[in-house]
């Protein structure tokens, strides 16, 4: 039978919230419940299978939100937004990183206590079972970490231009941050190819076994209940018949996962937010939070393609299994640039606009690993179907230009050594007659897409730091027994792929609140 309170209740069985119901249910005397608007991912190989992963896009397990005009960006981009259990670890290309050690120790220098890398690395280890050496990384955690092996020989060449141009092989996840170099991923994959998801690492083998624990999936939340001491007690969400409202609710904490979009939505729609913008729509101020919305980062990503002069690979983990990381100006910490390398055609923002293309065709795709444009999210109306109001503010900032367009040019640099040479055919996009700044620029604006990396709308901070939704316990400032773990709260987007450090918050979020249970 279904029980409507339960100790702890995760709205979004995402890359994060999965974590927190796992680690949540292991006691017994714990009961969880998890609300999730998607399917079940179990036995679904669209899903499961990673080398599908591009099928996802624009598809029903996607919420597609698209961005509102651009200033300076491409307003026909989407966002895509996975809907299904295991959220945006089922829904990606499972590129395996964790986070450099400088930016969680940013996390802390910035109020954030508790965050440093320190602080963090010994739940990298806990969540992994990795195959890469080092004593640093785990060997039996849930997620399955391997390193692709390359069977792509124009992979194989890139890697070799790239030590042309003076981009070292360098493995990854080593614990030492690559400011310069070039290798393949690390993915959370098995053998097998399935994708180790939130929800496949965590939950699959242990769905059915814990009574404490109840899975919902296809109940859509409509809003958090707080009653008037400003406790938030429950969750109201639609039930699956799309008529009636259900509600279920916590005896201890309400825990939100439902990522950089969704989750400040679901915030504003309860009334925590900016008061001005609630009220604007028509909802009750519960909490002024000018916070909640703001801050919206994310990687913003541009392409250049080649036709390949060889035949392509027709099989691949993810098709997008190479990265290199570079830095364009002295003295960095951390690279500002980083490429995908992709073995397959990526025209989806290109061809609209008339350029060629080609079904044997590779390409990089360089992405601003600090991007300084600033975003947000806003709700559309007080009506929780409607999508959400997105406004990346794409190249908004001077410094993403500068670095989106060294990118441009140093892909082609690379392109042109001789490694490559027996695979860089004609140019499709942007084409060998793009040449000045002004003309790359716009390039990007018209064309680039995102890494799909949006982050930091509901960011942690200093108890004292009124634009910083969260404290660095994850708590909602303003809200007694609700807290938010996934992408949101991180306070700078991590320089590299997000989704291991979304699933380390998870972990992070699990300690804390068994801490403070106590």
């Amino acid at each position: 039978m279904s029980h409507e309170e339960f100790d702890y209740v995760i709205v979004g069985g995402g890359t994060a919230g999965n974590v927190v119901a796992a680690r949540l249910s292991e006691d017994p005397a714990v009961t969880v419940c998890v609300l999730e608007a998607g399917p079940s991912d179990v036995g679904d190989d669209d899903v499961l299978r990673l080398d599908r992963w591009m099928g996802l896009l624009e598809s029903g397990y996607d919420w597609d939100y698209p961005v509102e005009p651009q200033e300076n960006g491409n307003s026909m981009m989407r966002h895509a937004r996975a809907k299904v259990l295991g959220g945006c670890s089922s829904h990606n290309s499972c590129i395996a990183f964790w986070a450099p050690a400088e930016d969680l120790n940013a996390w802390a220098d910035n109020g954030c206590s508790g965050w440093s890398a320190a602080d963090c690395f010994p739940l990298y280890r806990r969540l992994e079972s990795n195959d890469a050496p080092g004593d640093h990384h785990g060997r039996s955690g849930p997620v399955a970490l391997r390193t692709i092996k390359g069977a792509d020989p124009c992979g194989t060449a890139l890697l070799a231009a790239c030590a042309q141009q003076g981009i070292p092989t360098t493995p990854f996840n080593t614990g030492t941050t690559v400011i310069r170099g070039a290798n393949w991923f690390q993915i959370n994959s098995d053998e097998n190819n399935t994708r180790q998801s939130s929800s496949v690492a965590y939950l699959h083998p242990i769905m059915g076994r814990r009574p404490n624990l109840e899975i919902r999936t296809g109940v859509r939340a409509k809003h958090l209940i707080v009653d008037a001491d400003r406790r938030c007690t429950g969750v109201a969400y639609l039930d699956p018949d799309l008529v009636h409202t259900r509600a279920v609710t916590a005896r201890r904490e309400v825990v939100v996962s439902c990522g950089s979009i969704d989750t400040p939505k679901l915030l504003m729609l309860s009334g925590i937010g900016p008061a001005d913008h609630l009220r604007e729509t028509g909802v009750d101020v519960v909490v002024h939070s000018p916070g909640v919305g703001e801050n919206l980062q994310d990687h913003p990503e541009g392409v250049i393609m080649w036709e390949a002069k060889q035949p392509m690979v027709t099989t691949s983990n993810q098709w997008w299994e190479i990265g290199i990381f570079a830095d364009t100006e002295p003295g960095l910490d951390r690279p500002d640039l980083m490429f995908h390398y992709g073995s397959v055609p990526f025209d989806m923002n290109t061809a609209r606009h008339g350029y060629p293309t080609s079904e044997n065709a590779f390409c990089l795709t360089p992405n601003v690993t600090r991007a300084r444009s600033r975003g947000t999210v806003r709700l559309r109306t007080r009506d929780f179907r409607d999508k959400p109001k997105v406004d990346p503010r794409y190249f908004t900032h001077e410094h993403d230009v500068r670095v989106m367009t060294h990118g441009l040019r140093l892909a082609r640099e690379i392109a042109a050594r001789p490694a490559l040479a027996a695979w860089t055919g004609a140019e499709l996009a942007p084409g060998p007659d793009v040449r000045t700044d002004d003309e790359l620029l716009d390039y990007i604006r018209t064309t680039h897409n995102t890494v799909y990396h949006p982050s930091s709308t509901v960011r942690m901070g200093a108890a004292d730091d009124p634009l910083a939704p969260l404290d660095a316990r994850l708590r909602v400032k303003g809200i007694q027994g609700l807290r938010v773990a996934d992408g949101s709260v991180m306070p700078e987007l991590v320089t590299v792929n997000p989704c291991i450090t979304t699933m380390m918050i998870g972990e992070k979020c699990a300690d804390m609140l068994k801490e403070d249970a106590r």
